[in-house]
C-alpha cells in the first residue's frame, strides 16, 4: 500500500469512519428524503398558478402551514421521547405521504387549508426522532462529524431537489406531490426495516416532560440564540430576493447568488467537518454565527450580482462552520430519556423564526435595506456573544471529553 493510498484512506475514516450502521441508513433515508422536497419550495406557485389564489388567500394558507409547524416540534419531541424514535420518524414519514398526496388532489379552498395546516404539523415532524437517534447511535466524540454528515444529506438533496422540482413543474405540479410522497415513503420504510429502537428502556427511563426541558434555563438560553441566528439566516430564502429585485436585478441574479451558497456547502463542508468537529463546540458556533451576521451586514454594501454572490459565499462559510454544532450541544445538554424533547424544543425556535422572519424582515426592509442588513449583522454579534457566554456553563454541564475527542 502506498503512503498516497494511506492518506486517502486515512482522510476518509476521518470523515465517514467508525459510525455504526444504522447511523448510515438514517443518512441515506434523509438524502433521499431530501431528494423528493420538491413540493414546499414551489408551494406558493402551486397555490397561485395551479389552484388560482390570490396573493392574499395565498398567504393565509401559508400562514396557516407556519402554524401547524409551530405545534410540530413540541409534539413530535414529546412523542419520540414517549413512543420511540423508530415509530415517530416512520409514523411521520408516513403521514407526511399521505399529506402530499391528499392535498395534491384537493380542489377546494377549505381543503387546501386543512391540508397544509396537517402537512405543516408533519412534514418536519421527523426532525427531533433523527436528533435523538444520532445522539442514541453515536458517541459524543463522533457527534460533531455525525451530525454534520446530516446536514450536508439534507443540503445535497435539496440542491437536487430544487433543479430537478423546476423542471418536473412544467409538466404538472401532480408530479411533485408524487415524488415528495413517494421519497418519504422510502425513508419511513428504510428507518422502519434497518433501524432498532434506541428509546431508553422504561426501567432507566425517569419520568420528565416538557416543564424540565423549560426549567432547564442553560437549554432555554441556547435556544434563544438559535431562534436569533435562524431569524438572520432565513432572510436568504425572505427579503433577500425582495431586496434584490428592488435593486432592479433580475431573479436569476438571486438564483445566481444563492448557487453560491449550494456549491460551497456540497465542496467544501466535507473537507472541513472532520477539523471543526476536533474544536469546542461552543467556540466553533461561536465563530459561525459571527461569520453568518457579517455576510448579512456585508448585504448592505453589495447592488451587483457578483456583490451579492460574494456576501452569501462569506455567510455560507459561516454556515459551513455551524453544520453540525447545534444539535451536538443539544444532545450533550439533554438527558437521555428527553433527547426529543430537547430536540424538540430546538425545533421550535425555528419554526418560529420561519413566521418571524418574513414578518418583521419585510418591515426592517420597508424602512431600508441597510437598516435590515445591519439589524441582522448585529443579531449575529449578539448570537456569538451569548454563545460565548454560555460555553463555560455547557463545558460544565457536558464535560469536555463528551464534547470534544481526544
Amino acid at each position: 500500500m502506498t503512503s498516497t493510498t494511506i492518506a486517502k484512506a486515512g482522510f476518509l475514516r476521518s470523515r465517514v469512519g467508525g459510525l455504526p450502521g444504522p447511523f448510515w441508513v438514517l443518512f441515506g433515508g434523509t438524502f433521499v428524503n431530501r431528494l423528493g422536497t420538491m413540493v414546499e419550495p414551489f408551494i406558493g406557485v402551486y397555490l397561485t398558478q395551479s389552484r388560482g389564489m390570490s396573493l392574499a388567500t395565498t398567504g393565509l394558507v401559508l400562514t396557516v402551514f407556519g402554524a401547524g409547524s409551530l405545534a410540530s416540534q413540541p409534539v413530535a419531541g414529546w412523542m419520540a421521547d414517549r413512543f420511540g424514535r423508530r415509530v415517530t420518524l416512520t409514523g411521520a414519514m408516513v403521514m407526511t405521504a399521505v399529506a402530499m398526496l391528499a392535498l395534491g388532489y384537493t380542489t377546494s379552498v377549505p381543503g387546501i387549508v386543512a391540508g397544509m395546516f396537517v402537512l405543516g404539523v408533519v412534514i418536519d415532524a421527523y426532525r427531533p426522532a433523527s436528533q435523538a437517534l444520532v445522539a442514541d447511535l453515536v458517541s459524543p466524540e463522533d457527534r460533531p462529524r455525525a451530525y454534520g454528515l446530516i446536514y450536508w444529506a439534507l443540503n445535497l438533496g435539496f440542491s437536487f431537489a430544487m433543479v430537478a422540482g423546476g423542471w418536473l413543474a412544467k409538466s404538472g405540479f401532480t408530479t411533485l406531490f408524487w415524488v415528495d410522497a413517494i421519497t418519504c415513503a422510502v425513508f419511513g420504510a428504510m428507518v422502519w426495516r434497518a433501524i432498532p429502537e434506541t428509546r431508553p428502556d422504561k426501567g432507566e427511563n425517569p419520568p420528565g416532560g416538557f416543564g424540565d426541558v423549560l426549567r432547564d434555563r442553560l437549554m432555554v438560553g441556547f435556544t434563544l440564540i438559535n431562534l436569533a441566528y435562524a431569524f438572520v439566516y432565513l432572510q436568504a430564502f425572505t427579503t433577500l430576493p425582495l431586496a434584490m429585485t428592488g435593486q432592479g436585478l433580475p431573479t436569476s441574479a438571486y438564483g445566481g447568488a444563492m448557487a453560491v451558497n449550494g456549491v460551497l456547502i456540497v465542496f467544501v463542508q466535507p473537507l472541513t467537518t472532520a477539523w471543526l468537529a476536533r474544536r469546542d463546540p461552543s467556540l466553533v458556533l461561536a465563530v459561525g454565527f459571527a461569520v453568518v451576521g457579517a455576510g448579512f451586514a456585508l448585504t448592505a454594501l453589495m447592488s451587483s450580482p457578483l456583490g451579492h454572490g460574494t456576501a452569501v459565499g462569506v455567510w455560507t462559510l459561516g454556515e459551513i462552520v455551524l453544520a453540525g454544532i447545534p444539535g451536538t450541544i443539544v444532545a450533550a445538554l439533554a438527558p437521555a430519556h428527553l433527547r426529543g424533547r430537547y430536540a424538540g424544543l430546538n425545533g421550535f425556535a425555528w419554526s418560529v423564526a420561519s413566521m418571524l422572519a418574513p414578518l418583521v424582515g419585510t418591515r426592517l426592509l420597508a424602512l431600508g435595506a441597510p437598516i435590515l442588513w445591519i439589524t441582522c449583522g448585529g443579531l449575529g454579534v449578539l448570537a456569538a456573544a451569548g454563545m460565548m457566554a454560555l460555553a463555560p456553563a455547557i463545558r460544565r454541564r457536558a464535560g469536555n471529553e463528551r464534547l470534544m475527542p481526544t
